[in-house]
């Protein structure tokens, strides 16, 4: 898939760059930019390498997941509904996750581990409440049931790029595991 030759604003080549690297997270500076249409000057003008284009790109996930957070609203109802709240405003960043969650090693760890920490803490405190209310069962961590649900976005978002589950199910398919696990009764 080709994106527009005329590409010029930096967060629209780093969403076309990010979906292409979604597909093929080991493609070179020289396919990255043929895949968007630009060319690999203008490419590295913006992203100097692939180490900066994943930190830009894990700038764009930090932001969008602040976002997402402000949206849910996960303080107003119950924590179940702030849950249902959160996936569903999770959805769109969820193949800049998956990406993440792959190349995370070229990323600058420092600077982004504190940027996801505040991420984290939100949602931390969401589960926090939802087990004090006995929403959220008690005998997982709230840390723990955060990351679980960042990995299940970002697998959620990698098996519908790639085709393997339809992407109306996303919703449904996190919550559902998340919140009854895989126990049929």
């Amino acid at each position: 898939m080709r994106y527009c030759c005329f590409m010029r604003d930096r967060e629209q080549l780093l969403r076309a760059a990010a979906d292409f690297l979604g597909r093929r997270p080991n493609a070179t500076q020289d396919e990255i930019a043929a895949a968007v249409g630009v060319s690999r000057a203008t490419l590295h003008r913006h992203f100097a390498g692939k180490p900066s284009l994943l930190a830009a790109l894990d700038e764009l996930a930090i932001a969008e997941m602040r976002r997402a957070l402000t949206s849910a609203e996960l303080h107003a109802g119950t924590a179940t509904e702030a849950l249902h709240r959160l996936v569903s405003a999770f959805e769109p960043v969820s193949p800049y996750l998956a990406l993440l969650y792959s190349q995370s090693q070229d990323v600058d760890q420092d600077t982004s581990l504190q940027a996801w920490a505040e991420v984290d803490a939100q949602i931390i405190d969401l589960f926090e409440r939802g087990q004090r209310a006995g929403e959220f069962r008690p005998d997982q961590t709230a840390a723990w049931l955060t990351e679980a649900l960042f990995s299940l976005v970002a697998g959620a978002g990698w098996a519908i790029q790639v085709g393997r589950v339809a992407g109306r199910d996303f919703h449904r398919m996190i919550v559902d595991l998340l919140l009854d696990g895989v126990r049929t009764a």
